[in-house]
Protein backbone atom coordinates (compact mmCIF):
# COMPACT_ATOMS: atom_id res chain seq x y z
CA UNK A 1 0.00 0.00 0.00
CA UNK A 2 2.74 2.38 0.98
CA UNK A 3 4.68 1.67 -2.24
CA UNK A 4 1.58 2.52 -4.31
CA UNK A 5 1.12 5.77 -2.40
CA UNK A 6 4.77 6.68 -2.83
CA UNK A 7 4.73 5.95 -6.56
CA UNK A 8 1.56 7.95 -7.14
CA UNK A 9 2.75 10.93 -5.11
CA UNK A 10 6.18 11.14 -6.79
CA UNK A 11 4.95 12.96 -9.96
CA UNK A 12 3.06 15.46 -7.79
CA UNK A 13 6.18 16.15 -5.71
CA UNK A 14 8.23 16.65 -8.87
CA UNK A 15 5.61 19.05 -10.25
CA UNK A 16 5.60 21.08 -7.03
CA UNK A 17 9.39 21.09 -6.93
CA UNK A 18 9.53 22.31 -10.55
CA UNK A 19 7.06 25.13 -9.82
CA UNK A 20 8.96 26.28 -6.74
CA UNK A 21 12.29 25.98 -8.55
CA UNK A 22 11.03 28.22 -11.37
CA UNK A 23 9.58 30.79 -8.96
CA UNK A 24 12.71 30.93 -6.81
CA UNK A 25 14.97 31.00 -9.85
CA UNK A 26 13.09 33.98 -11.30
CA UNK A 27 13.10 35.75 -7.93
CA UNK A 28 16.88 35.33 -7.68
CA UNK A 29 17.62 36.31 -11.28
CA UNK A 30 15.45 39.43 -11.04
CA UNK A 31 16.93 40.43 -7.68
CA UNK A 32 13.77 39.91 -5.65
CA UNK A 33 15.86 37.61 -3.46
CA UNK A 34 18.98 39.69 -3.00
CA UNK A 35 22.48 38.27 -3.50
CA UNK A 36 23.86 37.06 -0.19
CA UNK A 37 20.46 36.92 1.50
CA UNK A 38 19.82 33.95 3.76
CA UNK A 39 17.02 31.56 2.84
CA UNK A 40 15.51 28.96 5.12
CA UNK A 41 13.30 25.96 4.49
CA UNK A 42 10.68 27.03 7.08
CA UNK A 43 10.49 30.52 5.56
CA UNK A 44 10.23 29.30 1.98
CA UNK A 45 7.77 26.58 2.99
CA UNK A 46 5.50 29.20 4.49
CA UNK A 47 5.90 31.62 1.58
CA UNK A 48 5.14 29.05 -1.10
CA UNK A 49 2.76 26.89 0.92
CA UNK A 50 4.46 23.57 0.22
CA UNK A 51 5.95 20.76 2.28
CA UNK A 52 9.66 20.30 2.89
CA UNK A 53 10.03 17.40 0.40
CA UNK A 54 9.44 19.30 -2.87
CA UNK A 55 11.11 22.38 -1.39
CA UNK A 56 14.32 20.48 -0.72
CA UNK A 57 14.27 19.13 -4.27
CA UNK A 58 13.85 22.67 -5.61
CA UNK A 59 16.71 23.90 -3.44
CA UNK A 60 18.97 21.08 -4.61
CA UNK A 61 18.35 22.19 -8.20
CA UNK A 62 19.08 25.82 -7.32
CA UNK A 63 22.33 24.74 -5.72
CA UNK A 64 23.23 22.66 -8.79
CA UNK A 65 22.60 25.75 -10.95
CA UNK A 66 24.89 27.79 -8.63
CA UNK A 67 22.10 30.16 -7.59
CA UNK A 68 22.28 29.26 -3.90
CA UNK A 69 25.16 28.03 -1.80
CA UNK A 70 25.51 26.29 1.55
CA UNK A 71 27.68 28.17 4.03
CA UNK A 72 28.98 26.39 7.16
CA UNK A 73 27.28 27.63 10.35
CA UNK A 74 25.08 29.96 8.25
CA UNK A 75 22.91 27.75 6.06
CA UNK A 76 21.68 28.39 2.54
CA UNK A 77 21.96 31.80 0.96
CA UNK A 78 21.57 33.35 -2.48
CA UNK A 79 24.90 33.33 -4.28
CA UNK A 80 26.87 36.55 -4.23
CA UNK A 81 29.97 36.78 -6.36
CA UNK A 82 32.87 38.99 -5.37
CA UNK A 83 34.13 41.41 -8.00
CA UNK A 84 37.07 39.13 -8.95
CA UNK A 85 34.68 36.16 -9.26
CA UNK A 86 32.30 38.20 -11.41
CA UNK A 87 35.11 39.26 -13.73
CA UNK A 88 36.28 35.65 -13.98
CA UNK A 89 32.75 34.60 -14.97
CA UNK A 90 32.69 37.14 -17.79
CA UNK A 91 36.18 36.15 -18.91
CA UNK A 92 34.89 32.58 -19.28
CA UNK A 93 31.82 33.86 -21.13
CA UNK A 94 33.99 35.83 -23.54
CA UNK A 95 36.14 32.84 -24.37
CA UNK A 96 33.36 30.30 -24.70
CA UNK A 97 30.64 32.43 -26.32
CA UNK A 98 32.99 33.84 -28.94
CA UNK A 99 33.91 30.25 -29.84
CA UNK A 100 30.21 29.37 -29.93
CA UNK A 101 29.56 32.26 -32.34
CA UNK A 102 32.32 31.07 -34.66
CA UNK A 103 30.94 27.52 -34.65
CA UNK A 104 27.40 28.84 -35.13
CA UNK A 105 28.53 30.58 -38.33
CA UNK A 106 29.81 27.22 -39.53
CA UNK A 107 26.92 25.01 -38.42
CA UNK A 108 23.66 26.92 -37.98
CA UNK A 109 20.96 26.00 -40.46
CA UNK A 110 18.91 28.57 -42.36
CA UNK A 111 15.97 27.73 -40.10
CA UNK A 112 18.05 28.29 -36.96
CA UNK A 113 19.28 31.65 -38.27
CA UNK A 114 15.70 32.65 -39.03
CA UNK A 115 14.87 31.70 -35.45
CA UNK A 116 17.58 34.07 -34.24
CA UNK A 117 16.15 36.92 -36.29
CA UNK A 118 12.66 36.11 -35.03
CA UNK A 119 13.95 36.36 -31.44
CA UNK A 120 15.40 39.80 -32.18
CA UNK A 121 12.06 40.84 -33.69
CA UNK A 122 10.37 39.84 -30.43
CA UNK A 123 12.94 41.79 -28.44
CA UNK A 124 12.44 44.86 -30.64
CA UNK A 125 8.80 44.93 -29.57
CA UNK A 126 9.66 45.22 -25.88
CA UNK A 127 8.41 48.50 -24.41
CA UNK A 128 11.38 48.83 -22.07
CA UNK A 129 13.85 48.40 -24.94
CA UNK A 130 12.03 50.97 -27.10
CA UNK A 131 12.24 53.43 -24.20
CA UNK A 132 15.93 52.62 -23.78
CA UNK A 133 15.40 51.57 -20.17
CA UNK A 134 16.26 47.87 -20.24
CA UNK A 135 16.81 44.82 -22.41
CA UNK A 136 15.44 41.81 -20.58
CA UNK A 137 15.74 38.51 -22.40
CA UNK A 138 13.58 35.61 -21.30
CA UNK A 139 15.39 32.35 -20.74
CA UNK A 140 15.81 29.50 -23.18
CA UNK A 141 14.64 29.94 -26.75
CA UNK A 142 13.90 33.66 -26.25
CA UNK A 143 17.47 34.27 -25.08
CA UNK A 144 19.71 35.41 -27.94
CA UNK A 145 22.89 34.03 -26.41
CA UNK A 146 21.27 30.69 -25.57
CA UNK A 147 20.20 30.29 -29.20
CA UNK A 148 23.70 30.93 -30.52
CA UNK A 149 25.28 28.45 -28.13
CA UNK A 150 22.73 25.84 -29.20
CA UNK A 151 23.52 26.74 -32.80
CA UNK A 152 27.18 25.89 -32.28
CA UNK A 153 26.12 22.23 -32.29
CA UNK A 154 28.97 21.59 -29.86
CA UNK A 155 27.71 19.44 -26.98
CA UNK A 156 30.47 20.44 -24.58
CA UNK A 157 29.82 24.15 -25.07
CA UNK A 158 26.08 23.61 -24.74
CA UNK A 159 26.55 21.76 -21.45
CA UNK A 160 28.85 24.44 -20.05
CA UNK A 161 26.89 27.50 -21.18
CA UNK A 162 23.28 26.29 -21.26
CA UNK A 163 23.39 24.15 -18.13
CA UNK A 164 26.36 24.66 -15.79
CA UNK A 165 26.80 28.45 -15.99
CA UNK A 166 23.58 29.59 -17.61
CA UNK A 167 21.54 30.76 -14.62
CA UNK A 168 24.45 32.39 -12.86
CA UNK A 169 25.27 34.33 -16.03
CA UNK A 170 21.60 35.31 -16.41
CA UNK A 171 21.52 36.63 -12.86
CA UNK A 172 24.28 39.17 -13.47
CA UNK A 173 23.24 39.94 -17.04
CA UNK A 174 19.72 40.71 -15.90
CA UNK A 175 20.55 42.75 -12.82
CA UNK A 176 23.55 44.72 -14.04
CA UNK A 177 23.80 44.79 -17.83
CA UNK A 178 20.20 44.93 -19.03
CA UNK A 179 19.66 48.58 -18.16
CA UNK A 180 21.40 51.93 -18.16
CA UNK A 181 22.96 53.02 -21.44
CA UNK A 182 23.53 49.46 -22.70
CA UNK A 183 20.13 48.26 -24.04
CA UNK A 184 20.01 49.82 -27.50
CA UNK A 185 23.75 49.32 -28.08
CA UNK A 186 23.58 45.65 -27.07
CA UNK A 187 20.56 45.13 -29.32
CA UNK A 188 22.41 46.61 -32.31
CA UNK A 189 25.42 44.41 -31.54
CA UNK A 190 23.15 41.36 -31.59
CA UNK A 191 22.03 42.21 -35.12
CA UNK A 192 25.64 42.53 -36.33
CA UNK A 193 26.49 39.14 -34.82
CA UNK A 194 23.55 37.50 -36.58
CA UNK A 195 24.57 39.09 -39.89
CA UNK A 196 28.06 37.59 -39.52
CA UNK A 197 26.64 34.18 -38.67
CA UNK A 198 24.22 34.33 -41.61
CA UNK A 199 27.13 35.21 -43.91
CA UNK A 200 29.02 32.17 -42.66
CA UNK A 201 31.86 34.43 -41.49
CA UNK A 202 33.05 32.59 -38.40
CA UNK A 203 36.03 34.85 -37.75
CA UNK A 204 33.85 37.97 -37.85
CA UNK A 205 31.15 36.39 -35.67
CA UNK A 206 33.77 35.38 -33.09
CA UNK A 207 35.30 38.85 -33.08
CA UNK A 208 31.94 40.60 -32.70
CA UNK A 209 30.81 38.30 -29.90
CA UNK A 210 34.10 38.80 -28.06
CA UNK A 211 33.68 42.58 -28.24
CA UNK A 212 30.03 42.30 -27.22
CA UNK A 213 30.70 40.22 -24.11
CA UNK A 214 33.69 42.39 -23.18
CA UNK A 215 31.53 45.53 -23.37
CA UNK A 216 28.92 43.80 -21.23
CA UNK A 217 31.64 42.79 -18.77
CA UNK A 218 32.87 46.37 -18.43
CA UNK A 219 29.32 47.66 -17.98
CA UNK A 220 28.44 45.04 -15.39
CA UNK A 221 31.67 45.65 -13.47
CA UNK A 222 31.00 49.40 -13.37
CA UNK A 223 27.40 49.00 -12.22
CA UNK A 224 28.27 46.27 -9.72
CA UNK A 225 31.04 48.42 -8.21
CA UNK A 226 28.58 51.30 -7.88
CA UNK A 227 26.11 49.00 -6.11
CA UNK A 228 28.76 47.78 -3.68
CA UNK A 229 29.84 51.36 -2.98
CA UNK A 230 26.25 52.39 -2.31
CA UNK A 231 25.79 49.47 0.07
CA UNK A 232 28.94 50.41 1.97
CA UNK A 233 27.74 54.02 2.30
CA UNK A 234 24.41 52.81 3.64
CA UNK A 235 26.17 50.67 6.25
CA UNK A 236 28.34 53.59 7.37
CA UNK A 237 25.32 55.87 7.73
CA UNK A 238 23.51 53.23 9.76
Amino acid sequence: MSSVTTASSAPEIRTLAERVFQELQNAIVRGELAPGSKITEPGLSQTYGISRGPLREAMRRLEAHRLIERVPHVGARVVKLSMPELLELFDVREALESTAARLAAEHMTAEEIKGLRDVLAVHQGQDDLRRGEAYYQSEGDLDFHYRIVKGSHNRMLITLLCDDLYYLVRLYRTQFSASGTRPQTAFAEHHHIVDAIAAGNGERAEQLMRRHVRASRDNVAERYAATLSSQEETKEQA
